[in-house]
């Protein structure tokens, strides 16, 4: 999707102001900026995590509040009226929460969401009228000073453990910058002046904070960089400059000199420590607040680089853990998450990143197995009931496994034209892409166990594509309403035992319908039983089943695995 620039307001003696238009070309423009920068910024990232993506989550989130203001824009472009501030700011915010990408986008997209509390309100004008005469006199009277501050301040009390020289310092230096600009002594003495010298001062506050970075964190001056997210923090800054004014700020000068980093970059944690999480675990939250703090405490204490934003019932959670698994249930036990992304840092947690030889992208249907997947090295795209990720969340998650060569499973025979099409897009891209054809969870976990990354690309293509191909795989359902099915007529609410996507088995108890299932499986030979229990189904399911199993096939080992909210009671694999 292209987004229209607009044209910002030329006339230097008209008082310049943010309106509905202005926030409309300022996302065309930050992402126009970002785009171009994104390839430095993501050579100078190595804080938190020298993973190299900082530029390229910038320009995702962004492209996301783009996007968002689009709709607003597009829903009235069949009419006389057009988008009020309030509207647009507010649009801008939640599109840049729910497609926050990375430590600093996440807290980008939380900046958004403090100015528009402040740009949202009613009546807020370029004038101060309606604020807290303490407020408009701290900030000039200035509505925009108002909100960078408030942004400024959102984003610190969003992360767990703020530390200077990062994002966080050029967004308060940005803020007090803005709340009293330069040049005529207007807003020093509580006078209201225009949106234009905000701005101009903002940015000009920011780039200075930016230059002194590197001495406000050790890593950023062994590595002769400034900070990442702060440089991507400037280019959107500088994008708000010429929207509101027409004037671009002169270009900033490389912040990285990428043949001069060192081949390792010590980790970037506020303790120097030599090594780091080994995953980033994203996803979106449904819960109240009383979740949330449950959620910000338990994700604390298993990780770091926590950060937590949104509010009003959705949130955005990031953090680095190396039990992936735990923070997903972290958030499964206080709400409803989804969108959930776990990347495995591997080899380039503390160093420098380079792209992969080989990576391994896993659809699944629950949480548990997203952690079990992302420990075994794999990237995952979660699956909700009734929620199949579309193609380009699969194009995502190929790029985000950073490997010149990519295995794609499914693990879905409903995906199968979704993921060739996404397979076929990240090929265009110049990616290496084997799509193995696996059509349930069980066939990509045996898949995976085989997946060698030191053998040649097409061997291990050809490992993996066996071993899915030999295991057997069935699932017990619950009916949703009377139906015939090859194993006769079925009532609402009675088990199916599916084998291979046909119904074989017809019961009323999970326990006995589960033995039945495994009896027919287990008729043509099986070596490795592997149950996958959801959610609410009890240990002693499992219990029995791996009994059953133990007596009535004696070379046959069984193994359970904890599958979360997954859209039915057991999945069931038999090598």
């Amino acid at each position: 999707m292209q987004f229209p620039a607009q044209a910002a307001k030329e006339d230097p003696q008209v008082p310049q102001t943010l309106d509905a238009a202005a926030v409309r070309t300022w996302c065309s423009l930050a992402l126009d900026a970002l785009g171009r920068d994104r390839e430095e910024i993501d050579a100078i990232n190595v804080y938190p995590v020298a993973d190299g993506d900082t530029g390229t989550n910038l320009y995702l989130t962004v492209e996301s509040a783009a996007r968002a203001v689009e709709a607003v824009f597009d829903a009235h472009a069949t009419g006389t009226s057009v988008p009020d501030l309030p509207d647009t700011v507010r649009a801008m915010a939640h599109g840049a929460l729910i497609g926050a990408r990375g430590n600093s986008g996440t807290i980008l997209a939380q900046l958004l969401r403090g100015m528009a509390e402040v740009l949202g309100e009613a009546g807020a004008g370029s004038d101060g009228a309606g604020d807290e005469d303490g407020a408009a006199a701290e900030d000039g009277g200035n509505h925009l000073a108002r909100a960078l501050r408030r942004a400024a301040e959102l984003a610190r009390e969003a992360v767990a453990h703020p530390v200077e020289g990062t994002i966080l310092t050029v967004a308060s230096a940005a803020a007090a910058a803005a709340a009293r600009p330069p040049g005529d002594g207007r807003g020093g003495d509580g006078a209201a002046y225009g949106d234009g010298a905000a701005v101009h001062a903002a940015y000009a506050g920011a780039r200075v904070a930016l230059a002194a970075t590197p001495g406000q964190l050790a890593v950023l001056g062994r590595a002769g960089v400034v900070d990442a997210g702060g440089r991507g923090l400037l280019a959107v800054l500088a994008a708000l400059v010429e929207a509101v004014t027409g004037d671009a700020p002169s270009p900033v000068a490389p912040g990285a000199r990428p043949h001069e980093l060192p081949a390792v970059v010590e980790s970037c944690d506020a303790d120097d420590s030599p090594a780091g999480p080994a995953f980033e675990v994203i996803y979106l939250l449904e819960t109240d607040e009383a979740g949330i703090a449950r959620v910000r405490r338990r994700l604390d204490a298993l990780g770091d680089s926590l950060v937590v934003v949104g509010g009003d019932g959705l949130w955005n959670v990031h953090v680095h853990v190396d039990d992936a698994g735990a923070a997903v249930e972290a958030g499964v036990e206080a709400g409803r998450p989804y969108r959930i992304r776990i990347t495995h840092f591997g080899a380039a947690a503390g160093h420098q990143r380079e792209r992969a030889q080989r990576a391994v992208v896993a659809v699944v249907p629950g949480e548990g197995l997203a952690g079990l997947c992302a420990e075994a090295g794999a990237t995952t795209v979660l699956a909700r009931p009734g929620e199949p990720p579309a193609s380009g969340e699969l194009v995502d998650a190929i790029r985000r496994a950073h490997a010149h060569e990519v295995v794609l499973l499914p693990n879905d025979a409903e995906l199968r034209h979704t993921a060739a099409a996404a397979a076929e897009q990240a090929r265009d891209e110049g990616i290496r892409v084997a799509l193995i054809p696996t059509r349930a969870a069980v066939q990509g976990i045996a898949a995976l166990a085989v997946h060698a990354p030191d053998r040649r690309f097409d061997e291990d293509v050809v490992a993996m594509t066996s071993a899915a191909g030999a295991t057997r795989y069935a699932e017990l359902a619950v009916a949703e309403r009377q139906s015939w099915t090859m194993a006769g007529i079925c009532q609402a609410g009675d088990l199916l035992g599916l084998i291979e996507g046909d119904v074989a088995v017809i019961g009323t108890d999970l326990a006995a319908t589960a033995e039945t299932v495994l009896d027919r499986m287990l008729s043509a030979g099986g070596e490795l039983v592997t149950l996958v229990l959801g959610q609410d189904v009890p240990d002693t399911l499992a219990e029995r089943l791996e009994r059953y199993v133990r007596d009535g096939h004696l070379a046959v080992d069984t193994v359970v695995y904890r599958g979360g909210r997954q859209s039915v009671p057991l999945l069931i694999g038999v090598e």
